[in-house]
């Protein structure tokens, strides 16, 4: 249980300096009971008293980083249950499963698609971040598939996954300074993995037949002192499985009961048995749902898409809306004859906008200016979205320079702002567009055909 504000007064020196920012000690405790302040901003605070209060006062869930360089992350450190409470912390991670009995042409497909499914949305990398390196029984092939994963160079971070701590030794050996993380603990063998890790403080993975085996597990690992700990909520079957990470978050959080207080772990690719539809279906529920890693047979574009995207608008600070960049993006290979068209560089609206433009076919220039990252209206209203800031826009662009054609389309629900663009932007011929995305392609299509006509 996390300490209360009077228990953390009670180890206070009680000097009343106010250097730490606060008029009086009490005050002090209790921003720091509410997460609201470090304990460390006491700087009469004795050691012991700091290192047993920053344990009690840290958060209830544990946060530690897997992989290196590229390939690390931080898992955990989660506070609420649901994104509109407050933002969430760490993103969950996509992994994906090698096996000892796979081919040498099934490992080369899975390690091609990992390195193909790799692009940018919104300022994020999106890729697969782990590979999952599952022991069956074969312990040379075992460690040659380790070698052919990591000499694949792609950056990824790595799970053993491996029941017997003799091997996962050497496994964890050849993956020395990749800070991997261990999966195999369970309630016969937890003593000798705990052995595994302990030197590095690797992350231990700890598995079992229920959600009450796992905890009795748990506690069994943390009272040899170790606490760096993934737990694995994969039951026999969905519902189980589900019922397991929500049991596990709650018991965290709300019951801030610490021997749950780590992130979990998710094998979709076992609960789908083989169906890619609803191995998707299901990362995509345990995204939200509360898979800290979870684990797919291979990914594509087709997984990929949906999986990013909705993990991305999960972890985003619903207070911070995303934004693009704000360029000018040629959207069906625009030259000099081709349009321009303006709209905000709210993510949610750039993406409607320039999905449309594409199912038009009409080569366009499509100019993002700064607008706070608000849609059309709200950027309109609090002024972000004007005449003198979409014209300073299109002279700073260059696309002057891009294009002979002077039009600008402009959104139809700023359509008051015609007049001060054609002001502010002497030759050019300011055109209103659509108020719906919808309406784009017809608009389009019909401004090229009239185009066309008139140059005939």
């Amino acid at each position: 249980m996390a300490l209360k504000a009077l228990d953390i007064f009670k180890l206070t020196p009680k000097k009343n300096c106010k250097d730490c920012g606060f008029p009086t000690c009490m005050a002090f405790c209790m921003k720091v009971a509410s997460g609201a302040c470090e304990i460390d901003k006491c700087p009469h605070m004795a050691q012991e008293a700091l290192d047993k209060l920053s344990e009690a006062t840290a958060p209830l869930m544990k946060t530690f980083k897997i992989g290196a360089g590229q390939a690390q992350y931080d898992l955990g450190g989660e506070t609420v249950l649901f994104r509109h409470e407050k933002t969430l912390v760490n993103r969950n991670r996509f992994a994906v499963e090698f096996c000892d009995f796979m081919t040498e042409d099934e490992i080369n497909f899975k390690l091609e698609n990992i390195k193909a499914v790799n692009y940018v949305r919104i300022g994020e990398e999106m890729k697969v971040e782990i590979a999952a390196l599952r022991y069956n029984s074969n312990k040379e092939s075992y460690l040659n598939l380790i070698n052919k994963v990591k000499e694949s160079n792609l950056a990824l971070a790595y799970m053993i996954i491996c029941e017997d701590a003799q091997v996962a030794k050497e496994a964890k050996e050849l993956l020395k300074g990749e800070n991997p993380i261990v999966y195999g603990a369970n309630k016969d063998n937890y003593k000798e993995m705990v052995e595994v890790v302990k030197n590095d403080k690797l992350v231990l993975g700890v598995k079992a037949s229920s959600l009450e085996e796992l905890y009795s597990t748990t506690e069994a690992i943390q009272a040899l002192g170790y606490k760096e700990l993934l737990l694995d909520a994969t039951g026999e079957t969905i519902k189980d499985t589900f019922t397991n990470t929500v049991q596990i978050r709650r018991i965290s959080l709300k019951e801030q009961d610490r021997t749950f207080g780590y992130p979990s772990l998710v094998f979709a690719n076992k609960l789908a048995k083989e169906d890619s539809n609803m191995e998707v279906a299901l990362s995509s529920m345990f995204t939200v749902k509360y898979g800290s890693i979870i684990v797919l047979d291979y990914i594509n574009y087709a997984k990929a898409l949906p999986l990013f995207a909705l993990r991305q608008n999960i972890y985003t600070d619903p207070q911070r809306p995303m934004r693009v960049e704000t360029k000018l993006y040629p959207i069906n290979n625009p030259d000099e004859n081709s349009p321009v068209l303006v709209t905000v560089d709210f993510a949610l609206t750039y993406f409607i906008i320039a999905g449309e433009i594409e199912r038009s076919k009409v080569p366009v220039w499509l100019a993002i200016p700064d607008a706070g990252g608000y849609s059309v209206l709200t950027a309109w209203a609090a002024g972000k979205f004007g005449g003198s800031s979409i014209a300073n826009f299109i002279k700073e662009s260059g696309v002057a320079e891009k294009t002979k054609n002077r039009d600008l389309i402009i959104p139809g629900k700023v359509a008051v702002l015609k007049g001060d663009i054609e002001d502010n932007l002497p030759g050019w011929n300011v055109i209103i567009g659509t108020e719906e995305s919808m309406e784009v392609p017809k608009f389009l299509r019909e401004y090229k055909a009239n185009k066309e006509s008139a140059m005939a």
